[in-house]
């Protein structure tokens, strides 16, 4: 990363979306809609170009993926990029509903 502050991550539910904050301002966010009480969709994820490439898509792609765990909820994966990183990180394949 470019700077030595560190990511805060969270739920925002009254902007459905996850944000990563990293020096006071937003850096990325993952947003989302729940679908009947048992499934959460990831719709879209973005990283502020000033800080593409320092793997923050991937960390709030991760807490994402954890919280929806957590929380006991099914992942529908709209967004490309999380279906990306399901992909590449099967442990998280169990998480994904059913079509």
């Amino acid at each position: 990363m470019t700077n030595d502050a560190t990511p805060e991550i969270g739920d925002h539910p009254e902007r459905h979306r996850y944000e990563l904050v990293l020096g006071g301002k937003l850096a990325a966010h993952v947003d989302y809609r729940l679908r009947g009480g048992d499934t959460i969709d990831l719709i879209h994820t973005e990283v502020a170009p000033e800080h593409e490439g320092q793997g923050l898509g991937s960390k709030i792609a991760r807490y994402a993926l954890d919280d929806a765990r957590a929380r006991g909820l099914k992942v529908a994966a709209s967004c490309s990029y999380i279906a990306g990183y399901v992909r590449k990180h099967p442990e998280y394949g169990d998480l994904l509903a059913q079509r």
